[in-house]
């Protein structure tokens, strides 16, 4: 991991393509950022993408009785 100190108006490059500018600077614990990136570059925070794949994660998995509910549901014995 890079650590890089950056103050407000301060720009990160990675690539030739992406552009990370601090915005604004709020106290010790909030930063604003803008990001400039090609519009196929998918920029998504993290927290909902963790919150995202636990949904899906748990949609998909079947609960210990929903086979039967299911045959019963579609009249099977």
């Amino acid at each position: 991991m890079l650590v890089l100190t950056r103050k407000s108006n301060e720009r990160v490059m990675i690539g030739d393509d992406v552009v990370i500018t601090i915005l604004e600077v709020r106290g010790d614990s909030s930063v604003r950022i803008g990001i400039e990136a090609p519009r196929d570059r998918r920029i998504q925070r993290e927290e909902i993408v963790v919150d995202v794949a636990i949904a899906n994660r748990h949609a998909a998995s079947a609960s210990p009785t929903a086979e039967r509910e299911l045959t019963r549901l579609l009249g099977g014995a």
